[in-house]
């Protein structure tokens, strides 16, 4: 894989995770209390989907920074498990929602009914979210493979994450902003990271038509 076609992987993958995430959000937020099953299986697939391309957003990205700059592969790689884990810890926390959703002979609101995902949803996606930007940032600062604000932006977002790790002594009420499973905390963050995944693909998927070699087909475009 060359660069621009490690930029090309990695900007479409961070867009279609976004764009997913983006529409999922939302979904939260249609009704006040239980919501009907349907409602919860779609945004939990949704989810899945925005999942699996932030695998492959995140095994591009390190595949990238290699080709960038090999003296900063231990930085893409970092980027890479941390970003794998966070998505293993959400596939497992939609995993626990959906069957418990399943399950039940009446509609629950898994986001309290289900327990187990409180701080896997909350601190301690948190706290892996905030290593994966940092390291996100660390290696676009070091490599100049983006612009500069996609990194400054990424050292604040990770700070932000890490705030919210403390949450967890903070209840199981999803309707305050600062708690375990809180929307500040959960829904907030969630929306934010989309946004922010949605510039940072686009900015990398742009990079690759600047950057390409004289005479290549991208310059035609």
């Amino acid at each position: 894989m060359n660069e621009t076609i490690a930029r090309r992987l990695t900007g479409l993958a961070g867009i279609a995770a976004a764009v997913a995430l983006i529409v999922e959000v939302p979904l939260y937020f249609i009704y006040s209390g239980p919501p009907p099953d349907a409602n919860v299986l779609t945004r939990l697939l949704i989810a899945i989907v925005a999942l699996a391309f932030l695998i492959v957003f995140v095994t591009a990205f390190r595949e990238l920074v290699k080709r960038v700059n090999p003296t900063y592969e231990w930085v893409g790689t970092m980027a890479f498990a941390t970003g794998l884990v966070y998505a293993t810890i959400t596939l497992v926390s939609s995993g626990l929602e959906a069957g418990a959703v399943i399950a039940a002979d009446h509609p629950i609101d898994p986001t309290i009914t289900v327990s187990g995902t409180y701080i896997l949803y909350g601190s301690i996606s948190r706290l892996m979210l905030a290593l994966f930007l940092t390291a996100v940032g660390y290696g676009i600062s070091r490599t100049n493979l983006l612009p500069r604000w996609t990194a400054r932006s990424a050292y604040v977002l990770a700070g932000v994450n890490l705030a919210f790790v403390p949450s967890l002594f903070f209840g199981n009420t999803p309707a305050n902003f600062y708690a375990a499973n809180g929307w500040g905390t959960t829904a907030l963050m969630g929306a934010i990271l989309s946004y922010w995944l949605l510039a940072l693909g686009i900015s990398t998927y742009r990079s690759a038509t600047r950057r390409a070699p004289a005479g290549s087909p991208a310059l035609h475009h």
